[in-house]
């Protein structure tokens, strides 16, 4: 049986990162985002010059109705999920203050960076465990991407940290929960990535890298996400699920 991984936020960025990777694994590869699927051609012709299956699931993970249509379009199309990567993520709209910012950016955020992530994981969680109890060979894995944003502070996007933070309990939560069922879960907090999430932002994070930000003097790029992703998927960290690793380029780590 072909193995298959859903990259949530999978068009572009880090997402686009992870499906490479997966799909040179040798996993046929679910991706997602809002855009609709002819806007995406060009992501979709470019996975699938590595030979595997690649479909696309259009829609909000925030939204009850997409969710529901995502999870029914996998179902059609793979028997089985070995793989989720909860990947799709947004940033506040305006970068405002935490003494200023309002319920609508504070909703907008969470409801995508941590409700939808965690009504998503459940529905494919419960797919998994089904799986499993077919056949004890099978094997699952669910990886969140969270953000060094989990546990450094930016008071100009409070509410992205507290969506990170939350998925860095979630990430335990579903840890905990699936252990019974052989389904180990990862997290894995990216540090200062060049995506057109940071594009607004990299004079500013050229100049703080140039002075020291990070251990590793670099930005880091959707390949290094991919990577370490395509290892945990296949197996090479057994023993430790509820985990986070850290893949930064140093920045975390505190200095004198």
């Amino acid at each position: 049986m072909a193995l298959s991984a859903f990259v949530t936020g999978g068009s572009r960025g880090i997402g686009l990162g992870i499906a490479k990777k997966l799909l040179a694994e040798g996993y046929d590869i679910a991706i997602n985002g809002v855009r609709p699927e002819e806007s995406v051609q060009e992501v979709l012709t470019e996975l699938r010059a590595f030979g595997q299956k690649v479909i696309y699931c259009q829609g909000n993970v925030a939204e009850a109705d997409d969710r529901k249509k995502i999870v029914e379009r996998l179902k059609a199309n793979f028997e089985s999920l070995n793989v989720l990567v909860n990947n799709a993520g947004v940033a506040p709209k305006a970068r405002l203050d935490m003494l200023e910012t309002t319920e609508e950016s504070y909703d907008f955020v969470m409801d995508i960076n941590l409700k939808g992530v965690f009504f998503l994981t459940q529905a494919i969680a419960n797919w998994q465990i089904e799986s499993k109890q077919k056949d004890g060979d099978f094997s699952a894995y669910i990886i969140n991407i969270s953000s060094i944003s989990a546990t450094v502070a930016s008071v100009n996007r409070a509410e992205y940290c507290l969506s990170k933070a939350g998925m860095g309990m979630m990430t335990q939560l579903f840890a905990v929960r699936l252990g019974e069922f052989g389904i180990p879960v990862y997290e894995v907090r990216p540090g200062v990535i060049k995506t057109d999430m940071t594009s607004g932002v990299t004079a500013k994070y050229d100049k703080l890298i140039a002075e020291g930000l990070n251990i590793q003097p670099r930005w880091g790029y959707p390949d290094d996400i991919g990577k370490a992703v395509a290892s945990l998927a296949k197996g090479d960290f057994p023993f430790s699920t509820g985990n986070v690793f850290m893949v930064d380029g140093g920045l975390t780590v505190l200095r004198m």
